[in-house]
């Protein structure tokens, strides 16, 4: 299973491909919208840790939000950086058929989401201070119950998400799971800097190069090279594959 980001910017995309299935936790998602839509708005901008312009636009959607109704494919409602060098929207058949069966996306607000899974968009991201049913955060809400729904049908986890998300699951893991994270960045005065964007877009593209290669094994994700990264044997370990640019 791999398991990515969401992005913080979103827009309903159905005009090509329609939503496929409904995300499976929505009954805490339901809990949450609820707990949300009754916050004032200074509440929820201090919540979100965002401008003016932002902070009204979610409230706004918070506010008008029905879960059931104009969904879109979470896959292709995500904006960010990650999924723009993805670019789901030209996958072919075969390349949709690969991450409906491997790609899993983190979420602060349905928790897991599967690429055809129908969201409506939102702002919510795991780290924020949300107090709800006697948690002290999301992070205690959603408990282990991602880490059950990712290693539902494969203990084997190439983590390509950011340190906010994967630490939902990795705090769960059993020894007999096998959890890969991949780090993109580069070798100055011996030390590994990553840089965010440039992650951001390695890891897309990752996703892609596995969709393009239907990788079923988790050596051949070492073979990635775009962006001129390349895989360090030198520099990886058991439980993160390193490359280097």
């Amino acid at each position: 299973m791999i398991i990515i980001s969401p992005a913080k910017k979103m827009n309903i995309n159905n005009d090509d491909i329609i939503y496929e299935y409904h995300p499976v936790f929505m009954d805490k998602t339901n809990i949450l919208h609820n707990q949300l839509k009754s916050l004032s708005y200074d509440e929820l901008k201090k919540l979100l840790v965002c401008n003016d312009d932002l902070a009204q636009l979610n409230f706004e959607r918070y506010k008008n939000m029905h879960l059931n109704k104009n969904l879109s494919p979470a896959l292709l409602t995500y904006e960010g950086i990650q999924y723009k060098y993805m670019s789901p929207d030209s996958f072919s058949e075969d390349e949709f058929n690969y991450v409906k069966s491997h790609l899993k996306i983190l979420s602060g607000f349905y928790g897991v989401l599967n690429p055809f899974d129908g969201v409506v968009p939102y702002r919510l991201e795991m780290q924020a201070k949300l107090k709800i049913d006697n948690n002290k955060n999301l992070y205690e809400f959603w408990g282990n119950s991602l880490y059950k729904e990712i290693t539902k049908n494969s203990n084997v986890i190439l983590n390509l998400a950011s340190k906010e998300y994967s630490k939902a699951i990795e705090k769960y893991l059993s020894k007999d799971d096998i959890f890969i994270t991949c780090i993109f960045g580069e070798l100055k005065d011996d030390k590994i800097k990553v840089k965010a964007t440039e992650a951001k877009m390695a890891r897309g593209l990752m996703v892609r190069y596995l969709a393009s290669n239907n990788i079923e094994n988790i050596e051949d994700v070492k073979n990635f090279s775009e962006l001129s990264f390349k895989y360090s044997e030198e520099l990886s370990t058991d439980k993160e594959f390193v490359f280097i640019k």
